[in-house]
């Protein structure tokens, strides 16, 4: 508490983390950078999403870590991706040669942050609603 009796908000920090940095690592060097950014207390905004493998893997790791690492309770995470339903042909297929150059879908975004500041992530057509603890 400070002077005039109010409680301070424990801090956290949002950091973006472009698919640049981490496309030439291997997937136990993705979770393992992934990682270290959450236990900081940060959000992570990742461009681009991981793949199945190592969503399951970064979800498995974290789990393992809850009861063991101190003040850490697991993460949440959600990926909104654009519609790609509504794209023509060549959109697609030019998206798709995109993907393939770069190396991952550069049309998604990823937010993974501590379970301990991030309550629940909504998703909605057209907006993102990240409600926090206090």
């Amino acid at each position: 508490m400070n002077k005039r009796g109010t409680k301070k908000i424990k801090g956290f920090s949002i950091q973006f983390l472009p698919y640049s940095e981490i496309r030439d690592l291997d997937s136990n060097e993705r979770i393992k950078r992934i990682l270290k950014i959450v236990l900081g207390n940060n959000i992570l905004i990742l461009q681009g999403k991981l793949s199945p493998e190592e969503e399951t893997r970064l979800i498995g790791d974290t789990m393992a870590m809850a009861g063991h690492v101190k003040n850490f309770k697991g993460i949440e995470l959600a990926v909104i991706s654009g519609d790609k339903d509504t794209q023509g042909f060549f959109n697609k297929f030019r998206t798709g040669l995109v993907n393939i150059i770069s190396k991952g879908d550069l049309g998604a975004v990823t937010i993974i942050g501590p379970a301990t500041i991030i309550k629940e992530i909504k998703r909605n057509p057209k907006k993102i609603e990240l409600l926090l603890t206090k």
